[in-house]
């Protein structure tokens, strides 16, 4: 039992021995401090540095370092995607050329402003050959898209049931394209005797633009995106 007292003794008399150095600290003298104040301010002073250095420069790099490991997933697919691309460049390139020779076919199936003249009558030609009553031929407004023009017209015709299939046909086996739309075929009359129809249709032949239609077509969309610009700063 003496020497458990003992022992306590001296750790207690350690304790204040120990504190004893804090006491009575001159903040304005830290070279005169004791062995353990300067050991424990020494201590302090590495954790403050080393939570400012973790605060300032580890965290933006760990903030950094997770931003790119949210990166690498997308990267990874487009490297992949990437990479098939190129193993089936060849193929790629071989389809890009059979693409680019359709259009230039259609484009070649495409009249021009010059030629509609020319489709019109072509149009007209076909069903009086079919042995049709032209009661109506009228060319409407032409609607301009974004690569070529199309230009609706209204027609009436009347004859034989067969005659008008074979006119139909005809238009659709024209070398210019020619599309008939809102077909209706009526009997005029009620007499069961009478062999004639009627057929109402709107015609739409396509043309390409030219040079100066594609130009205003051009600025009019430049003019179009500076307005909108102004109208957004406002």
């Amino acid at each position: 039992m003496a020497k458990a007292s003992s022992f306590n003794i001296d750790i207690a008399s350690t304790f204040d021995r120990a504190a004893s150095q804090f006491r009575g600290l001159d903040t304005n003298e830290p070279g005169q401090w004791p062995l353990l104040p300067k050991v424990a301010a020494w201590v302090l002073a590495g954790v403050a540095v080393v939570a400012a250095g973790w605060w300032f420069v580890v965290s933006g790099a760990q903030e950094e370092l997770d931003a790119e490991i949210a990166r690498e997933q997308p990267l990874r697919s487009e490297f992949r995607d990437k990479l098939r691309q190129a193993v089936n460049l060849g193929e790629l390139r071989k389809q890009k050329l059979q693409v680019e020779e359709y259009v230039i076919q259609l484009e070649k199936q495409l009249p021009g402003k010059a030629e509609m003249d020319a489709l019109l009558s072509d149009i007209n030609q076909a069903g009086l050959g079919r042995g049709l009553q032209f009661e109506l031929f009228r060319p409407g407004n032409v609607e301009v898209k974004d690569h070529y023009a199309v230009l609706p017209i209204s027609v009436r015709v009347s004859g034989r049931y067969h005659d008008i299939g074979a006119f139909v046909a005809d238009v659709a086996n024209l070398s210019r394209i020619v599309t008939l739309h809102n077909l209706v075929i009526t009997r005029p009359g009620r007499d069961p005797n009478v062999t004639t129809l009627t057929m109402e249709a709107t015609a739409r032949t396509y043309r390409y633009l030219d040079q100066a239609e594609i130009d205003a077509q051009k600025k009019a969309k430049a003019d179009a995106s500076k307005a909108n610009q102004k109208r957004a700063r406002k």
